[in-house]
């Protein structure tokens, strides 16, 4: 079933412990795709990068499988970039440059041959582009997950609440869950929530794992414990993009698999803190995931 993914491509120069990058491809859109191609399901994206972004860079994500029709290279402009240092502890980092750029005015064009998709996954960006997109698609998707962030509830909570009445599945941090919320339980701010729209929720909680509420239900999925953290940058939406692509893989949204989907997406995540920005993503054999996903299935005692 195909994917549609609305998100930032862009350039990250990053520094860690373990060293430090000049501009390298990063952006939300191009994690949500590279994750969930994985999973052998057709991904559409759609972003907007400047005249200034390498062809060689929309070449590897074409490479991967993923559509780019969506695509909007809008000449004479620079492409979104950010720049940060992470703390010793990686939990912490702080923006040394961030230039908007074309994404100041991103206006998401779908592409007619993207209208049929199944499953749509909002990156984080503004709530009012994350609901044009919803409101531009011919026919509702079979799901629609979103990821957002505190910045949006602090300047835009009215938009953010609206788009929340549109979703399925939210997917947030425990500090994000806390705040939109104004509950600390989590599983309290997870009930709230739910009451604003989404019928499901994820609360990722970093080097501890991620919750999935529904309902009543609730599952936890522990993180892995890894010898090395190179480089957390998009790790969360790595996640979220190996979350909702083995879920169009295997067309199938009930808890249980969700549930699966979790374990999948975490596996995900664990791979791409691995070295820096998406060199991890690029090369990873079927064997190497496979065997992931077995470790976490041992770690989650959960039967994949």
């Amino acid at each position: 079933m195909s994917l549609l993914a609305i998100g930032s491509v862009a350039f990250d120069a990053l520094e860690t412990p373990y060293g430090k990058t000049d501009k390298i491809i990063g952006g939300a859109g191009t994690y949500i795709s590279l994750s969930a191609s994985y999973f052998k399901t057709p991904v559409n994206l759609v972003a907007v990068v400047g005249e200034d972004f390498p062809q060689e860079y929309i070449q590897l994500l074409e490479n991967k499988g993923v559509d780019t029709t969506g695509l909007q290279i809008k000449k004479g402009e620079k492409s979104f970039f950010w720049s940060g240092r992470y703390h010793n502890n990686m939990n912490s980092r702080d923006t040394l440059v961030t230039e908007l750029n074309v994404l100041a005015n991103f206006d998401p064009i779908i592409p007619s041959e993207y209208q049929d998709c199944e499953y749509l996954m909002l990156g984080n960006l503004t709530p009012s582009v994350q609901i044009s997109v919803i409101e531009r698609l011919a026919k509702r998707p079979k799901l629609i997950a979103m990821d957002t962030m505190n910045f949006w509830m602090d300047i835009a909570l009215d938009d953010l609440k609206k788009v929340l009445t549109m979703v399925d599945v939210l997917c947030v941090n425990d500090e994000e869950a806390r705040q939109l919320s104004g509950d600390y339980s989590l599983r309290t701010a997870a009930k709230t929530i739910m009451a604003m729209g989404p019928k499901t929720l994820i609360i990722k909680k970093g080097e501890h794992g991620a919750l999935l509420f529904q309902g009543d239900k609730l599952f936890f999925c522990p993180a892995l414990v890894l010898e090395e953290v190179f480089d957390p940058t998009g790790a969360g939406d790595t996640f979220v993009g190996g979350f909702i692509g083995y879920l169009a893989k295997t067309d199938d949204i009930s808890f249980e698999n969700m549930k699966r989907a979790i374990v999948h997406g975490s596996a995900m995540a664990s791979f791409c803190v691995e070295k820096f920005g998406t060199e991890r993503l690029i090369g990873l054999s079927d064997e190497e995931l496979s065997a992931r996903i077995n470790e976490f299935k041992d770690l989650a005692g959960f039967d994949i």
